[in-house]
C-alpha cells in the first residue's frame, strides 16, 4: 500500500531537494568572517566556495529524476535508479563536508542540510520501487 504512494512522494522529494539547497545548511561561528550574514552557508553560498556549490548538482539531478519518474520507460526506470543512488552517495558526502569542523570550528547543522539528506533517501526508494504497469501479455504458441 505504501508503494502506492511512493511514487507521488518521490516527486515531491525532487521539488523538495532543490527547495532544500535555497534553505541554510550550516551556521558557521568563524570569527575570521566579520559580515554575519555569509556565517550561514546553503546550497548555493559558503564562504570564499570553499565547499562548491553542490545546490546547482543536487538541483540537475533532482529535475532528471523527476523527468525519468514521470517517463513511463522502463530504460528510464533504470537510469533513474542510478542517477539516484550517485545522487545518494553525493549527498552523503556533502553532508559529511558541510557538517564537519574545520579550525577548530564546528558548525551548527541546520534544518536545510537534514531536508537534503532526507529528500535523496526518498527519491532513491522511489526509484527502487517505481510505478510500473505490468502488461499480461501471453504468448500462443502455434505449433
Amino acid at each position: 500500500m505504501f508503494v502506492k504512494y511512493l511514487h507521488w512522494l518521490g516527486i515531491a522529494a525532487c521539488l523538495t531537494l532543490i527547495l532544500s539547497c535555497f534553505l541554510p545548511w550550516g551556521y558557521y561561528a568563524d570569527p575570521q568572517i566579520a559580515d554575519e550574514a555569509k556565517r550561514t552557508f546553503t546550497g548555493f553560498y559558503n564562504y570564499k566556495q570553499y565547499y562548491g556549490t553542490p545546490g546547482f548538482i543536487f538541483s540537475f539531478f533532482a529535475l532528471i529524476i523527476l523527468v525519468f519518474m514521470l517517463l513511463p520507460k522502463i530504460w528510464a526506470k533504470r537510469a533513474n535508479l542510478f542517477i539516484a543512488a550517485f545522487t545518494i552517495a553525493f549527498a552523503v558526502r556533502t553532508f559529511i563536508i558541510f557538517g564537519s569542523c574545520y579550525n577548530n570550528y564546528c558548525p551548527q547543522k541546520l534544518f536545510g542540510l537534514y531536508l537534503m539528506l532526507g529528500c535523496t533517501i526518498v527519491m532513491l526508494l522511489a526509484s527502487v520501487f517505481p510505478n510500473v504497469e505490468l502488461s499480461d501479455k501471453k504468448t500462443v504458441s502455434q505449433g
